[in-house]
């Protein structure tokens, strides 16, 4: 292991000594609510780009929102011309995960980057996550519109068959278990049409049939979540590792992927409690499916400080305090021994015995309860085995939610709870 102070963007460099050579970098965060990472996270990103040719920034948000801020940062035509506009457009609870000013920073950087590349080299900013089926379905209606009836009549066909359930989509998944109703047909019969009319060139049938996936996969998902336990975890990672593939087939055979989600998803889950309960995430299939010396996992963490979060699902957001790392774990542990930040290559130097013995880890989701502490909010973990590196900041501060207004949420709390 080796540690270095950070003290700006210019400390990352051992960290893109490997990334050069690596095809996926994932950047991932112990809260979905920490200015510190979020900012990070930026500056390490932006020289992925400009010095290491990275292709594309894909987060753990919905596929349809975020592709009103691609059309944005790429200059699409019908594209807002400043990023923050999309953003504030978001309506899925929890809105701050990405309509924050962090997150606009970084996209109106992005923009006036591309704006500079010939547009075959912009750099795009895409949704990874399973949860849209309302909205994917309405863009694959307003993509189809009359030109195509017989893929018309399918995507009506799968649009009706989940209509009953109105919003509570979850209703749907308790309702395949006692009755056929099923929507499983519709959707797959949708998703072949799609696929073969996207076999032609261009942006819009791509992401026509990305919608298309993002059906399939809610429809498993919301079967999948009624019954409890890691089963839906699976389809959602899954889901996610499978368009993050699709994306760099699409950006083609030298593109390089940076990706943005929480460590529960970019730290190989066989490093942790999670592989004992079968479950997996998008760091372990990356690795398994691109090589680990092909893929840089990269956790962030912090010992104390403030963070947005919710003390319930769907309730507002608000700034909390994060107490200090419980005793015993990796947090208490990096307080001691490391400066306010600093960057960890954990594959590099020798490997203290602690790096390969397991330890709580704290990860906190967008539903946290600091009291809840003593007993819960972290995972037991082998450090050394989940991340390639890591970034730590001793204090952090909560991030700077936009004025966007979520809309009542449409899926029950994620499996493990709140992240």
């Amino acid at each position: 292991m080796q540690v270095h102070r950070l003290g700006g963007p210019g400390d990352f460099d051992p960290l893109l000594e490997q990334a050069r050579s690596a095809r996926v970098v994932m950047l991932g965060e112990a809260s979905h609510g920490t200015h510190d990472y979020y900012r990070l996270r930026e500056q390490l990103t932006r020289r992925l780009i400009t010095e290491c040719g990275y292709s594309f920034v894909a987060v753990e948000g919905d596929w349809p929102d975020c592709e009103t801020v691609h059309r944005s940062v790429v200059d699409a035509p019908g594209g807002d011309a400043d990023p923050q506009t999309a953003l504030e457009r978001f309506e899925r609870w929890p809105t701050w995960m990405w309509a924050n000013a962090e997150v606009a920073r970084f996209c109106r950087w992005l923009r006036a980057w591309n704006l500079d590349q010939p547009e075959s080299g912009r750099v795009g900013f895409h949704g990874l996550d399973v949860y849209s089926l309302w909205e994917s379905m309405q863009a694959i209606l307003d993509y189809l519109g009359e030109e195509d009836p017989v893929s018309l009549e399918l995507a009506q066909e799968a649009y009706q068959c989940f209509e009953p359930y109105g919003t509570r989509v979850e209703e749907y998944g308790l309702a395949s278990r006692f009755v056929s109703a099923r929507c499983e047909d519709e959707v797959v019969r949708l998703l072949t049409r799609t696929r073969e009319r996207a076999a032609h060139d261009g942006a819009d049938s791509f992401s026509a049939w990305q919608n298309a996936e993002v059906v399939v996969g809610a429809e498993k998902y919301y079967r999948a979540m009624v019954g409890g336990g890691p089963q839906s975890w699976n389809v959602r990672d899954t889901h996610m590792a499978d368009t993050l593939d699709r994306l760099l087939e699409r950006y083609g055979p030298d593109a390089k992927a940076v990706v943005w989600a929480h460590n529960t998803h970019i730290g190989d889950a066989r490093a942790t409690e999670m592989n004992r309960d079968g479950m997996v995430n998008i760091g372990q299939l990356a690795r398994q499916r691109h090589g680990a010396e092909k893929v840089v996992l990269v956790g962030f963490g912090g010992y104390q400080g403030t963070v947005v979060a919710a003390s319930r699902w769907g309730a507002p957001s608000e700034v909390m305090t994060v107490p200090p790392g419980r005793a015993g774990s990796l947090e208490e542990r990096l307080h001691t021994l490391l400066p306010e930040r600093a960057l960890l290559v954990l594959s590099q130097g020798d490997r203290p015995d602690w790096l390969t013995e397991e330890a709580d880890h704290r990860a906190i989701g967008v539903v946290y309860d600091p009291s809840f502490e003593a007993w819960g909010n972290y995972v037991p973990t082998l450090f050394g085995d989940r991340y390639d590196a890591f970034v730590w900041c001793d204090h952090t501060t909560a991030l700077h939610p936009l004025p966007a207004t979520p809309s009542t949420p449409g899926e029950m709390e994620t499996y493990p709870a709140g992240v």
